[in-house]
């Protein structure tokens, strides 16, 4: 059997569409009803779904006053505030193509970005760094909080393949690029509810991300809007430590949050009482088993992950309904057609490719701005290829071994850090750990180990315990005790800064 999951395609994209009237169709027959509660230990500020409905279409009335028209780019330079969310749908109610971008790039950055997309203004917030010299126009925070109580924009309907937001790669192909998603876009995460999430309108969703992070954007704000739940997000400054107090004060029954959060909230051992949860969500970087299991012991709760990237939506995911198998990432969500590739197209079942998603999938992007020859590389055939090794089961379930280039090289075999980072992360008084394989002379690589612990822990007492459970070709050759993983923004560990630590480390021995 060939490693594909294929059971149909979607129901189509109405039209005409507008990503932005999708996700607060609700807010007519339930304007009273809270949206976003803003968390913090004083209280919340709250903004209710007719309030909110009114300061987005109120905030497109007021950039087309600004002399801006559909289709027209728009930076998005805005800090960790609920003015972002409103920004961004209130650009794209009035037909404007937001660019979200993180609020910590530099100067330099900034102009990649800028240059990449040519906008026709930047939204700029106090404080967040922005060129001023570019010839583009700013409009700042203070203007936008007087378009809110402007008359409300019409919807711009149209073509749901019409370009509705940019987003920005990580970099890992040597910088970001510019992905343009098109309005149905949102469309394709209603394969999420029954695959991933299960929002239904009486949950309360808290997502411990910033406001101007993707992730929040969709599954703390967007998911839970358009089916019509409460949202609820911390005020800038709290810590994960802090948000079991706050998931039990306010009743949340969803927690979502990329593993690293998972992980500072889990280190005190301690029981979270959290009676209304009902489950968590993880995504942005693979979920290790022992995250997995602490939190069920800890809250009774399960936590389902989801994979996806920022060429396309999340498409596989385990959910309530469909836990995900231990080591897997769970199956392909209904309406999406996954397959596992080889050289020679699809391989059979539990054979190690790559994993591709339908060129149909409607959560796939438009292609990278300006820049065809780059979008035509990632397709092959009928099948979007991820750059994600991973491999597909009989029940199709799909187990994920980490990107191409984090695929480590030793002695030959070809190697997942993903693989050996869970055979290790048990390894007694290790908080954290991550792997990849280094050069120590030329032509030569071999796997190397960094760990964070209170104090270096012999390495003989390291390899003891890898001999347990890996393949001598699997094996770290060394170890490095650091004070901290390098990651980034989004937690995710950076295996580029950990060849560069190791070579550092080398040179000054």
């Amino acid at each position: 059997m060939l490693s594909v999951h294929d059971h149909g395609a979607p129901p189509p994209c109405p039209a005409p569409f507008n990503l932005a009237a999708y996700v607060l169709a609700r807010a007519a027959e339930q304007p009273d009803k809270v949206a976003l509660s803003i968390l913090g230990f004083s209280g919340a500020a709250r903004w209710r779904y007719g309030q909110l409905e009114s300061a987005v279409r109120g905030t497109g009335t007021g950039l087309l006053r600004a002399g801006l028209v559909p289709g027209d780019h728009v930076l998005m330079r805005l800090g960790n505030d609920v003015e972002f969310p409103i920004a961004y749908l209130g650009a794209i109610a009035a037909g404007l193509v937001p660019v979200p971008s993180s609020a910590q790039l530099t100067a330099p950055e900034v102009r990649v970005l800028i240059d990449a997309v040519n906008p026709a203004a930047i939204l700029h917030g106090p404080g967040i760094v922005c060129p001023q010299d570019t010839g583009t126009r700013l409009i700042g925070t203070e203007t936008l909080l007087t378009m809110r109580d402007m008359p409300p924009v019409n919807w711009d309907m149209g073509d749901p393949d019409r370009p509705a937001y940019i987003v920005f790669t990580s970099g890992t192909a040597g910088r970001p690029r510019p992905v343009v998603h098109a309005h149905r876009a949102i469309w394709a995460r209603r394969m999420m509810r029954d695959g991933w999430h299960a929002i239904g309108p009486g949950d309360r969703i808290l997502h411990a991300g910033a406001f101007n992070w993707t992730y929040t954007m969709g599954t703390g704000l967007m998911d839970p809007w358009t089916w019509g739940a409460t949202a609820l997000i911390p005020a800038p400054g709290i810590t994960p430590e802090q948000l079991p107090l706050l998931l039990a004060r306010h009743d949340a029954t969803i927690f979502a949050a990329a593993p690293g959060i998972y992980r500072k909230m889990l280190r005190t051992g301690t029981p979270l009482r959290l009676p209304k949860l009902r489950h968590g969500l993880s995504a942005g970087e693979k979920l290790a088993d022992g995250i997995r299991d602490d939190w069920e012991a800890a809250t009774g709760t399960r936590i389902h992950e989801a994979y996806g990237m920022t060429e396309c939506s999340t498409f596989i995911s385990a959910s309530p309904g469909h836990p995900a198998a231990s080591g897997t990432l769970g199956r392909p969500q209904k309406g999406r057609r996954v397959a596992i590739l080889g050289s020679g197209g699809p391989v059979a079942r539990g054979t190690q490719g790559m994993i591709a998603v339908h060129r149909g999938d409607p959560g796939l992007m438009l292609g990278y701005l300006g820049e065809p020859e780059a979008t035509a590389t990632r397709f092959s055939g009928d099948w979007f290829v991820t750059g994600d090794h991973g491999t597909m089961d009989d029940d199709g379930a799909i187990t994920y071994l980490g990107r191409e280039d984090d695929m480590m090289n030793a002695g030959g075999y070809r190697v997942s850090p993903l693989e050996v980072e869970a055979a290790l992360a048990r390894m007694p008084a290790i908080n954290e750990i991550a792997v990849t394989d280094v050069e120590v002379r030329p032509d030569a690589r071999v796997i190397m180990a960094f760990y964070t612990a209170p104090e270096p822990v012999p390495p003989e007492t390291l390899d003891v315990h890898a001999a347990t459970c890996l393949a001598r070709y699997k094996r770290p050759r060394g170890y490095v005790h650091l004070g901290a993983l390098p990651t980034g923004a989004n937690g995710k560990i950076k295996r580029r800064a950990l060849r560069t630590i190791y070579k550092d480390l080398h040179d000054q021995a």
